[in-house]
Formats: C-alpha cells, sequence, structure tokens
C-alpha cells in the first residue's frame, strides 16, 4: 500500500512539480528563440523521453504492450497528447509572452468538462458549468479590448494557443474511456513516445522543421535537453502525487503551473501585464477552482 504524504510535504511536493512545470513554458520561448521548427523540437523532446522511460520500463521489468489494439492506442495518445499540442505551443511560444501561455493552459480542466459534458460522462452542476463560464469571460477579456494584450496582432495566436489545452482536455477524456485496462501510466507514456518521435521525425524532415543536435551546443540545446526531461519528470511526479494525495488534490497543480508561468516570465523575461490581464487571470483561477471535480467518498458497506 502506498503511504500518504503529510499536509507540508504533500502542499511542498505540489509547489515544487507546478513551478518546475510552469518554468518549462519558459524554456519553450528560450528554445524557439533561434527560429527552430516546431515538429523538429516535438521530435527530439519524445525521442529524448521515449529512451528515458524505456530505460526506466528495463529497470521496472515492465514490458511494452505491442498488440494492434495496444498501437492504435498510442497513436492516437502521441497525436492529441503531444505531437499535436506540443507543436502548437512551441509555435506561439515565438509570438506570445511566457504569461499569457500560462494562462491560456489553465482552460485545459475546463476543455476537458465540457468534452465530457458531451460525452456524457459528467453530469451538468451549475456551479461547475458557471466555473466553465468565467473562464470564457476571462479568456474574451484577453481577446477583447484592444488595450489587454501588447499587441493586437497577438490575438490570433492566443486562439491558436488555445488549441494545445483543448488537446489536453480531448486526451483526458480518451484516457478515461480508451486506456486498455493492462496498461499503466509508464507505459501509455513510454509507448506514445515512441510512436509520437517515428511520426514527428518524418514530418519533420518534409516540412524542413528538423533540429540538428549535431552541432556545437549552446543554451538553446541544452535547453532542448532540459526541457525533455523536465517533461517526463513532471508527468512522473504528477502521477507519484496522485497515487499518494488522491486526483482532487494532485489536479489543483494547474494553478501553481499557471501562476509559476506568469511571475517566472516577470522575473525572466521583464514581462508586464495590462489590468485587465489580470483580472482575467483572477477569472481564470476562480473558474478552474469551480470546476475541479470533487472527492468521490466511497460507498458505506
Amino acid at each position: 500500500m502506498k503511504s500518504k504524504l503529510s499536509p507540508p510535504i504533500a502542499f511542498l511536493a505540489l509547489l515544487i512539480l507546478g513551478t518546475i512545470w510552469g518554468s518549462t513554458i519558459l524554456l519553450a520561448k528560450h528554445i524557439v528563440s533561434t527560429g527552430h521548427g516546431a515538429l523538429g523540437l516535438t521530435f527530439w523532446q519524445m525521442t529524448i523521453g521515449a529512451v528515458i522511460l524505456t530505460v526506466v520500463g528495463w529497470i521496472r521489468r515492465s514490458p511494452l504492450p505491442i498488440s494492434l489494439k495496444d498501437i492504435k492506442f498510442y497513436i492516437i495518445l502521441a497525436l492529441i497528447g503531444t505531437l499535436i499540442p506540443n507543436s502548437i505551443s512551441y509555435t506561439v511560444a515565438a509570438h506570445l509572452p511566457a504569461g499569457l501561455m500560462a494562462l491560456t493552459l489553465a482552460t485545459v480542466p475546463m476543455f476537458a468538462l465540457l468534452i465530457a459534458l458531451g460525452l456524457g460522462s459528467e453530469k451538468p452542476r451549475l456551479g461547475r458549468i458557471f466555473g466553465i463560464c468565467l473562464g470564457g469571460l476571462a479568456m474574451l477579456l484577453v481577446l477583447g479590448p484592444k488595450t489587454s494584450l501588447p499587441s493586437a496582432s497577438m490575438a490570433i495566436w492566443v486562439l491558436i494557443a488555445l488549441l494545445a489545452p483543448l488537446c489536453y482536455g480531448i486526451e483526458g477524456n480518451y484516457l478515461v474511456r480508451s486506456t486498455p485496462t493492462h496498461m499503466n501510466a509508464l507505459n501509455a507514456l513510454r509507448g506514445a513516445s515512441i510512436v509520437g518521435a517515428l511520426i514527428a521525425g518524418p514530418l519533420a524532415l518534409a516540412t524542413d522543421h528538423w533540429v540538428s543536435l549535431n552541432t556545437h551546443w549552446t543554451s538553446v540545446e541544452w535547453g532542448i535537453l532540459l526541457n525533455s526531461l523536465l517533461h517526463v519528470i513532471t508527468y512522473g511526479a504528477y502521477i507519484w502525487l496522485v497515487g499518494r494525495t488522491g486526483a482532487v488534490f494532485a489536479s489543483q497543480v494547474a494553478y501553481i503551473v499557471t501562476l509559476s508561468g506568469v511571475f517566472l516570465g516577470m522575473m525572466v523575461f521583464a514581462e508586464q501585464h495590462s489590468t485587465l490581464i489580470w483580472l482575467a487571470l483572477t477569472l481564470m483561477m476562480v473558474g478552474l477552482a469551480m470546476v475541479q471535480p470533487k472527492e468521490v467518498k466511497p460507498e458505506a458497506k
């Protein structure tokens, strides 16, 4: 039986995990600063992740399931969980401040809930619907008034950035409904990383997005490696935290990721945000609190 964490340790773990996760937004901005193609960057992220997870699987003696059903699962997971959203995130990172990217990521639970409601796997509740509306209002504040964004041309990139959390929302619902019963989190991410790398590599070459690491390494190349490592670490740490604190507590990492992305962007890149952006962030945090799932109590026997 897995040991539970004491409240102070649990909150410290949540804070560290969310801050590290939020820092990957800043890394992405630095990595794309030299004009590297999104598909090439995604290929290396998935390849490095696949290597690390394969070594971990070998150490844990956890063979990778490779039936046709499993491979189909890996392909879908790779597309909606990494290949498409990561390529979008790398693309918009060149056009948006880190704080705005972090703000859009806070919509993941809202998209997930909307999709679950559409599929009938969640029942509509007034409070959670209101939370989605607050999230929508927050994005309208970002996109609508001319004075909210540093540049009016950023509005289209904010809309494009929202496609990434939409993919994550689809991924969450897909995992709930379609994960094979014999599949664990390690092998799901491992299989998706391997398949994703096999898809991203040829696409990067065909679209002239290839990123060569056979060069003199600068902070950008080291950033690619570090970003890939952090994605594996944060995903693994999240699964670990869920096992010791429950899904409801662990899901609150979304607050820390968003806030750390905003404040780290201010500290590292000297980003400044308008009053309307801060109001949008406040509304997003309140909306996020309202769409969080409630803890399910076991029935008495």
